[in-house]
């Protein structure tokens, strides 16, 4: 029998007062999508174990518990990704780690982005070139885990097989995904495993 893959990213007990608790274990190279209704806490999970959100409970990546990151550190290793992301300068540019730039621009073209779109303002980006940078964003630092919500909601069939083709390439490199879709068919082409968070809990489809 096969020995169990170590655990990247590690939930125990996660919870605030509006959901959980979480439990869940996900390994390097592992995407888990996770679908639900509306409401039921799908995008505050993510924003808990980034810990953007008020929560108790433990997080651990590779063996290490949260408590003992800075924060900084921890949301540069675990990264959420918005449904709508923030955008607060006018170009840009500005909202990547300048260190990042010149290999952002060289991935631009595999999500069907032209790369001077980095050196554009943000007003005049369309929806779904905002979500596809702001997937870029997301990437540019590689991170251990990604948190992604509703990553491909404004974008076309084209895009969306684009954006999952370049998550899947990331999959290839060890970096855990935790996917919140609301398409079926993208769970079940994306995911290792496909849970539903109903009535506060995670069970699986």
């Amino acid at each position: 029998m096969p020995a169990e893959a170590p655990a990247r990213l590690r939930l125990a007990g996660l919870r605030s007062a509006l959901a959980g608790p979480f439990d869940l274990t996900l390994a390097a190279g592992e995407c888990v999508a996770i679908t639900g209704p509306s409401g039921a806490g799908k995008s505050l999970l993510l924003r808990m174990i980034a810990d953007l959100d008020p929560n108790q409970g433990e997080v651990w990546l590779d063996g290490q518990e949260r408590a003992t990151w800075s924060a900084p550190e921890w949301r540069r290793q675990v990264v959420y990704n918005a449904a709508e992301a923030g955008w607060w300068g006018e170009q840009v540019a500005p909202h990547f780690p300048a260190a990042a730039l010149a290999a952002t621009q060289l991935l631009a073209p595999r999500l069907g982005l032209d790369p001077a779109l980095l050196e554009a303002s943000v007003s005049r980006l369309s929806t779904g070139e905002r979500q596809r940078l702001a997937l870029l964003r997301a990437l540019a630092g590689a991170p251990a885990v990604l948190l992604l919500d509703e990553p491909t909601g404004a974008l076309d069939e084209t895009s969306t097989g684009l954006v999952e083709a370049l998550l899947a390439a990331r999959l290839a490199t060890g970096c855990t995904i935790l996917m919140v879709t609301h398409n079926p068919a993208q769970a079940a082409r994306m995911g290792r495993r496909h849970l539903r968070l109903a009535d506060r809990r995670l069970v699986g489809t």
